[in-house]
């Protein structure tokens, strides 16, 4: 059985407004995709009223806290010393929000203990990804 980590964390919208209030948004880690990381913010903080869930990988995630990473859709990098910023491109704009940064460390080293860095491809199960791939081609 595996085990999920669900990470509550408060983030803050980088805007022009002076002062936005905090959004929770939950960090999901699941050993059985154990290169990536989700992020999900409540409906409330979603244009469309609806939860959204980025996915982007826990390298990424990890490399951000020390470096700008990133080139695609989601970016990741230093924004002082206590806080990361995470940006978020859509074809309907870009969200850019700031977490602590020792709140992704934690997140980060609880998942390190389910599934170190560098032994992620050890959970993989190729052989039934492939089998399951087989059968939905013919």
């Amino acid at each position: 059985m595996s085990t999920v980590i669900e990470y509550l964390v408060e983030t803050r919208l980088v805007a022009a407004a002076p002062r936005m209030p905090s959004i929770p948004a939950t960090l999901h880690y699941d050993p059985r995709d154990p290169f990536a990381v989700r992020m999900t913010f409540p409906a409330p903080a979603s244009l469309e009223g609806e939860e959204v869930c980025w996915t982007l990988a826990r390298d990424l995630l990890a490399a951000g806290l020390v470096e700008p990473e990133g080139r695609g859709d989601v970016r990741v990098r230093p924004y002082s010393l206590d806080h990361t910023v995470l940006e978020f491109h859509a074809p309907e704009g870009t969200a850019m929000v700031l977490v602590r940064s020792e709140e992704i460390r934690r997140f980060l080293e609880a998942a390190g203990e389910l599934v170190p860095f560098g032994l992620e491809h050890l959970q993989l199960d190729l052989d039934r990804g492939l089998a399951e791939l087989m059968r939905d081609a013919c």
